[in-house]
């Protein structure tokens, strides 16, 4: 993933965003992407639902939860290795984010992922540098 080309694009995947298209791509591949991949989307989902975001960091969210809902993307998700752009995005506004994400986002999050994984160890979850 090119970060600056990510960023220089924000509108545009910004437009492939829509809460049911996304729920539907969690659930089409949540099993592949893996408990802490759907752990960044969720917080990154439950983080636009918080009226207290600002709107610089709601449009990076939404971003890239659109570029993540996106059909085709620069490692499209069915090769190997095709959710290491989608992660890198992710990864990348959840760290600029992180600090504005109040206790109750990741609650939800977290809440929402026993739902559908059940138990789940705190290592599973660990993002580095956050």
């Amino acid at each position: 993933m090119d970060i600056k080309s990510f960023t220089n694009n924000l509108q545009k995947y910004a437009d492939y965003y829509n809460p049911n298209a996304l729920f539907e791509k969690i659930k089409n591949v949540a099993r592949k992407a893996g408990v802490k991949l759907v752990y960044i989307v969720l917080l990154l989902y439950y983080s636009t639902l918080d009226k207290e975001l600002p709107v610089k960091d709601r449009l990076k969210v939404i971003a890239a939860l659109g570029y993540f809902i996106l059909p085709l993307d620069l490692i499209p998700d069915a090769l190997p290795g095709g959710f290491a752009d989608d992660t890198a995005a992710l990864i990348f506004v959840l760290k600029q984010v992180w600090n504005n994400l109040t206790p109750a986002t990741k609650q939800k999050a977290h809440d929402r992922l026993l739902e559908w994984f059940g138990e789940i160890s705190e290592n599973e979850l660990h993002i580095p540098g956050l």
